[in-house]
């Protein structure tokens, strides 16, 4: 449940990355901002790709104490080290993931803009649900998660929410008293000064 307290920041890694490179960029931003979790977000489904990425980013988390959790790939989050999964189809895998993984490990569920897949995730034993977009995007079919949505979310379960997708410091601002975590990665990425650019987008959060 929301409270008064400042929401956390989750980590989203751009889709494709140079491992190597990127892992000194993941790190300057750890080392300079509160991260609560590194999310490995990568479009590829080559295996050597993502387990090569997937060793990078996890030693530059875990050299921090950051948890990192990895999009969908279930078999990896054992064999690579990780401390869990972040499904992007809603509710539908989640029990199998907790069962898959036991009850140690981190198992998220983005939810789109839909309450009841929210509330199904979490009943099916879901550590937070994500909804997003929260701001403009060209992207998906123009569709955003509305501030009432989150507003009844943090006011009626106890599942932590994560809210995600497009954010601007208005928006950060605007969502912060209603969410626990945001998600940001494709904000920052593409700026010359990732750090800087997430500290900007932050800045309302005090």
């Amino acid at each position: 449940m929301a409270t008064d307290d400042r929401p956390q920041i989750t980590l989203v890694t751009p889709p494709v990355f140079d491992a190597e490179v990127f892992s000194d960029r993941i790190g300057r931003v750890l080392d300079g901002a509160a991260i609560a979790c590194l999310r490995l977000s990568l479009g590829t489904r080559d295996e050597d790709v993502l387990m090569r990425a997937a060793d990078a980013a996890r030693e530059v988390a875990h050299a921090r104490d950051v948890a990192i959790v990895i999009d969908n790939h279930l078999l990896l989050v054992e064999r690579l080290g990780l401390d869990g999964v972040h499904l992007t189809d809603g509710s539908r895998t989640v029990r199998k993931a907790r069962k898959d993984l036991g009850a140690d490990a981190i198992v998220g569920a983005f939810c789109g803009i839909s309450k009841h897949d929210g509330m199904t995730a979490g009943e099916a034993g879901a550590d937070y649900v994500a909804f997003g977009p929260i701001g403009e995007t060209a992207l998906g079919d123009g569709s955003r998660a509305p501030h009432e949505l989150f507003e009844w979310w943090s006011e009626v379960i106890e599942v932590p929410v994560i809210a995600e997708g497009a954010l601007t410091a208005e928006l950060v601002a605007r969502f912060g008293p209603v969410t626990d975590f945001f998600a940001l990665g494709e904000e920052i990425w593409s700026a010359d000064d990732p750090l800087a650019t997430l500290k900007a987008l932050i800045a309302p959060l005090g």
